[in-house]
């Protein structure tokens, strides 16, 4: 049997042992080395898909068994990530953008799949990658929120002369800020307190405070990752006519909207989700996104509570 930290009914993160994962035919067994904390965990404490299971999808690990009769090149031992999205096997997807909107998918540790802040997950074998032997298990930790961030590349035509503003000084704006300057993009970041500026000025991404007066500055691309309703506003103020607003949060709750800016204004708005992972690990291989200190803290298995709390 293995550990597991499961989300109760009351939203609260209790240790429980589970059976050991068996792979089915298509899936393969992951044995997790280190699992990092999304704000979507939070959100599921507060009742966010109203998910019950183990959460946690943010992970690196190794390869630990590979179902028999499944058509595939990795090998047990492997180090590995994976995309979360997963479709039944012999669903006919052929991107990660088509599992993404699978109408029978489960997401790992977020609705209809356990994730991993256990010892094990099983997932599809179309879902993993295989991490360079350059990268750590911290940055290759990362991989999966940053493939989200690349995502916003994969749907907006970036320009050099673009003015972009992220919302947000969280570790997923950071990433997003990365990825946007390495296509040329000219990036400031909007945050709301001045000490969360320290990791984007280290990286030199220019940091305004949401509070100071912005005149007339509008830009022509704008991502709100703030992760909270009050993030849609900030940006649609930010937002020049027919500029475009790529939306980033997910949470528990609604967004009351000015919808009618929007309309009168002719801005286009894109969702944007998760993302390819062979751009993020090819990005953090060239060293063109650094997560160095981005990790804050570090809990056992055992404190999976207290490292979401």
């Amino acid at each position: 049997r293995m550990l597991g930290a499961a989300l109760e009914d009351d939203g609260t993160i209790v240790m429980k042992e589970f059976p050991i994962p068996e792979p089915k035919e298509g899936e393969a067994r992951l044995r997790i080395l280190q699992t990092g904390v999304c704000n979507t965990d939070v959100e599921l404490t507060r009742g966010y898909k109203g998910f019950k299971g183990i959460i946690g999808h943010e992970f690196v690990a190794v390869v630990d068994k590979i179902a028999p009769e499944t058509s595939t090149t990795l090998k047990v031992g492997q180090r590995v990530v994976s995309e979360i999205n997963c479709v039944p096997n012999g669903s006919g997807c052929r991107s990660y953008e088509e599992r993404a909107q699978h109408s029978d998918r489960a997401a790992l540790g977020i609705f209809r799949a356990n994730g991993a802040f256990a010892e094990y997950v099983v997932v599809p074998v179309v879902n993993i990658h295989v991490v360079p032997e350059k990268l750590s298990n911290d940055e290759a930790m990362f991989v999966e929120p940053l493939a989200a961030a690349c995502q916003i590349v994969q749907q907006v035509h970036v320009k050099a002369e673009d003015d972009i503003a992220v919302i947000g000084t969280g570790k997923l704006g950071i990433l997003i800020c990365q990825v946007l300057k390495a296509v040329g993009g000219k990036v400031t970041a909007f945050g709301r307190r001045k000490e969360t500026f320290k990791p984007f000025e280290k990286r030199n991404i220019p940091c305004v405070l949401v509070s100071e007066n912005l005149s007339d500055k509008k830009f022509d691309i704008v991502v709100d990752c703030t992760g909270n309703e009050k993030g849609f506003d900030t940006a649609l103020s930010l937002t020049r006519p027919r500029g475009t607003l790529v939306l980033k949060s997910t949470f528990e709750g609604m967004t009351s909207a000015n919808l009618t800016k929007v309309v009168v204004d002719e801005i286009t708005l894109i969702g944007s989700r998760c993302g390819p992972f062979a751009m993020a690990l090819r990005l953090l291989e060239e060293g063109k996104v650094s997560v160095e200190g981005l990790i804050t803290h570090r809990f056992m298995l055992e404190e999976t509570d207290k490292a979401v709390a």
